[in-house]
């Protein structure tokens, strides 16, 4: 009973196996399945017209590029609302509570929100096309990047912005030479999480412009909903592939803004 007891005693490493298992299950096993499919014909047999078909579609590059450049245009209008947002709430002793208001959205259900926002687009008489989607890009995305700036820059040393101000510095040098680089990490922590779902996103971009605007994502659904698995999950992984050269990048840019951070302490 002892040797069996030692054998099956709990430790850290047992409450690892559920993470481990939940993994293996939902993101180790469909990657490989997608990267399978990625090679097979409708009969199965082994092929490499699915890269052709993608990569020799005029179309596919096309909704490729536009989805890059709303996720740029996207992430680009959250920063320069989201720092504000949340440099005047960092400095506000209620900023904490305030940060809730852009929250709370985020506990509805993205799709109805989206409804909700087409609706009030319908009502208002407001022609559906990339105007709303942007704004319904930004609308969903952007408490994403207020709340790491928000994080960051109430985390920030006051004692450093009190020695630039004793030495003479405005408030426009405190903030171009203290409060940003110091902020620096936020903003690429905000800019990783709006960035990389916004290009992948399929559903805003249909709901919010009638069907007039086609990004990535919803060249993946279409593609999977027609059968055409292969075609799919070529998609899918180039998808994959932007997302992790976009954090390999992000990741580049936060080491050096870490080393920003201790040059000037």
């Amino acid at each position: 009973m002892k040797a069996i007891s030692k054998k099956f005693r709990l430790t850290k490493k047992v409450f690892s196996f559920p993470y481990i298992l939940f993994l293996l299950l939902f993101v180790v096993v469909p990657l490989v399945l997608i990267l399978v499919n990625a090679f097979l014909d409708a009969d199965k047999h082994l092929t490499f017209d699915n890269f052709k078909v993608f990569f020799g579609s005029a179309s596919s590059m096309i909704v490729l590029g536009n989805s890059l450049l709303v996720g740029v245009i996207t992430t680009l209008l959250c920063l320069l609302i989201g720092y504000p947002v949340a440099y005047i709430l960092s400095n506000m002793s209620s900023g904490r509570m305030l940060v809730l208001l852009y929250v709370l959205p985020m506990f509805i259900n993205f799709l109805i929100r989206t409804l909700a926002t087409k609706a009030i687009f319908m009502a208002l008489d407001v022609e559906l096309g990339m105007g709303t989607v942007l704004f319904g890009m930004v609308y969903n995305y952007l408490p994403f990047m207020i709340m790491p700036l928000h994080t960051t820059i109430s985390g920030i040393d006051k004692s450093y912005i009190e020695a630039a101000q004793d030495l003479g510095a405005n408030k426009a040098t405190v903030f171009l030479k203290t409060t940003l680089p110091l902020s620096v990490s936020g903003i690429i922590s905000g800019i990783t999480m709006v960035f990389i779902p916004t290009i992948s996103t399929y559903a805003i971009s249909q709901l919010l412009s009638n069907g007039k605007i086609f990004l990535f994502g919803d060249s993946i659904q279409l593609s999977f909903e027609q059968g055409l698995y292969g075609v799919g999950s070529i998609m899918s992984l180039v998808m994959l592939a932007f997302v992790l050269v976009s954090n390999l990048i992000m990741n580049k840019f936060n080491r050096n803004s870490d080393a920003v951070r201790r040059s000037l302490w």
